[in-house]
């Protein structure tokens, strides 16, 4: 009895050891870095887009911002890189908005916006997005705006 007990005295410095090794290899984890928590998934963006989605996005050379108010509203202030192609002007100026690109159209509140998106959508356009808000909400949550 005395014999086992003094090989386990002599084992037990090694065994824990081991258990301290596997434990802190398992809390290690992976050396690749998480996304950040405002990267957004073009592919996966629904119709309509929070204002925290599209400040995601503004530094993507993938996305274009459509702004789609009056020149003057445009004047006062606008989401920075925000191309302005007035609701009105949209049918003559489509050309101007790219179908391999992820478009978000922008305007006060989101109900102008809502019908661009619906009539781009209409012809062709499956990558326009809809902020939810408009530049109320935009300026509500604090982000940066170009005047």
């Amino acid at each position: 009895m005395l014999r086992r007990f003094d090989m386990f005295r002599r084992l037990f410095p090694l065994l824990l050891l081991l258990i301290l090794t596997a434990s802190l290899a398992a809390c290690g984890g992976s050396n690749a870095s998480a996304p950040a928590a405002t990267e957004v998934d073009l592919g996966a963006l629904p119709v309509d887009v929070q204002p925290a989605d599209v400040a995601a996005l503004l530094d993507n050379p993938n996305v274009v911002i459509v702004d789609v108010r009056e020149p003057w509203e445009y004047d006062q202030g606008h989401i920075p890189g925000a191309t302005l192609i007035p609701l009105g002007s949209i049918p003559q100026r489509m050309s101007e908005i790219p179908r391999d690109k992820t478009v978000v159209a922008v305007c006060r509140s989101g109900n102008r916006s809502a019908q661009a998106t619906g009539y781009l959508r209409e012809h062709g356009y499956d990558n326009v997005h809809n902020m939810l808000g408009g530049m109320l909400a935009w300026e509500q949550e604090g982000y940066r705006v170009e005047r």
